[in-house]
């Protein structure tokens, strides 16, 4: 057993990270820190240090498992064996329970200032229990130009040892003056097979289930698990594909915006629904106002507070289901352009994504060129990028699907 079980397909990334564990253990047992004064250049820094150093840059694909990496990374470093698995310090560092592991993950638009400011203050502290203070910022992405700046005066002066973990999509995500300072590690999309076998090892789901599943979330880990333990997922995802065949007339199409739409706001809600609860309850028993009738204004302010951090919330979960939707769409029509060029025919065949739904696929292949179908994915781009600009999403759609109507 190890931590990195479950960083799957990423085989070259592991190296670097096991090399990094080593020269960490290195520097512990001879009583040394990383002894960075001014960290303008992480790969200096990290040959001196053997290739360990004081900030990584964590970037892969939605679903590469990015976030896994660096909690797997955590755990190494404060691992006496250098990342066996079941130690308590690998244990704690991978839940999050560990005292000198820190997990940040935001589900707001943003990392704002008031979020970063506690670290900053965290990471001047000498490990408490483990070897080193490790902070693991998951959306490092979300970082806007002034909490960026915060963290970026952190970083240019590390204490001796503490780690900085950044995760995000692309190198060119985060500010230019972090990703310089940083030390980056690529990860990729893994094999299909690679996803399915850890559904199978680690979650139990049938084989078979898997196989759909890592093939139908396109090797996204996270999203391939939902499939796979998730019955309502799998039922919400086939209604979705099979959408751009209602698209008969201009109604036909502004019905299934708002269907969609619909259906992606009571499935977001459904996931933030309880915790909102569980959080307000825990809020008012902290405060010693469970059950009160008429809260204090010191308290109503607070509650007001948490409303509003969970708003925002649901806001960006709806935000990131309805970008799934349109994800699947997108693969749909990938298919359907598979077909078209006879890219399946061959023997480097390519593998439909949606492989339960070929005769769908076919009759769109049939009725459409592969002109029309390139600019359908390119009106689903479109619309994702409108979502993220803040675009009402109902206007987003409706202008969507009537551009996936088959042509008159």
């Amino acid at each position: 057993m190890s931590v990195w079980d479950d960083v799957v397909g990423q085989e070259a990334a592991i190296g670097i990270l096991r090399r990094a564990v080593g020269a960490a253990a290195e520097l512990v047992r001879a009583g040394r820190g990383l002894g960075v004064d001014s960290a303008e250049d992480a790969g200096e820094a990290a040959a001196v240090s053997g290739g360990m150093t004081h900030a990584w840059l964590i970037t892969g694909p939605p679903g590469s498992g990015r976030s896994t990496a660096a909690r797997a990374f955590a755990a190494a470093l404060q691992c006496p064996e250098g990342g066996c698995g079941i130690c308590h310090a690998c244990t704690t560092s991978l839940s999050g329970a560990h005292a000198d592991v820190s997990l940040v993950a935001t589900e707001h638009v943003q990392l704002r200032v008031d979020d970063v400011r506690p670290l900053i203050q965290l990471a001047q502290r000498s490990p408490s229990a483990g070897r080193w203070r490790v902070i693991v910022i998951e959306d490092a992405d979300r970082l806007n130009d002034s909490s960026g700046n915060v963290l970026l005066k952190a970083i240019e002066e590390p204490p001796p040892r503490t780690v900085w973990l950044l995760c995000a999509p692309g190198a060119d995500d985060v500010l230019t003056t972090i990703r310089s300072r940083c030390r980056r590690i690529g990860l990729r999309i893994p094999p299909v097979a690679a996803v399915a076998d850890l559904l199978v090892r680690r979650d139990g789901a049938d084989p078979a289930i898997a196989a759909f599943a890592a093939r139908s979330a396109q090797s996204h880990i996270g999203l391939a698990r939902r499939l796979a333990l998730d019955e309502a997922a799998r039922i919400r995802r086939r209604e979705v594909l099979k959408l751009p065949s209602t698209l008969r007339s201009v109604g036909a199409a502004v019905l299934a915006a708002g269907q969609l739409v619909e259906v992606c706001a009571e499935e977001s809600k459904a996931r933030t629904t309880e915790r909102d609860a569980e959080e307000k309850s825990s809020l008012l028993r902290s405060l010693g106002a469970e059950g009160l009738s008429t809260l204090p204004p010191a308290v109503r302010t607070q509650v007001k507070q948490l409303e509003e951090n969970q708003k925002r919330r649901a806001t960006r979960a709806q935000r990131d289901v309805l970008d799934r939707s349109l994800i699947d769409l997108l693969s749909l029509y990938r298919d359907v352009l598979v077909l078209q060029l006879g890219a399946n025919g061959r023997e480097d065949s390519i593998e439909l994504v949606n492989a339960e739904m070929a005769e769908l696929i076919e009759a769109e292949a049939r009725h459409s060129s592969a002109t029309a179908t390139l600019r359908r994915m390119e009106a689903i781009g479109v619309a994702r990028e409108r979502i993220e600009a803040n675009v009402s999403p109902l206007m987003a759609l409706e202008s969507l699907m009537v551009q996936l109507r088959p042509a008159a």
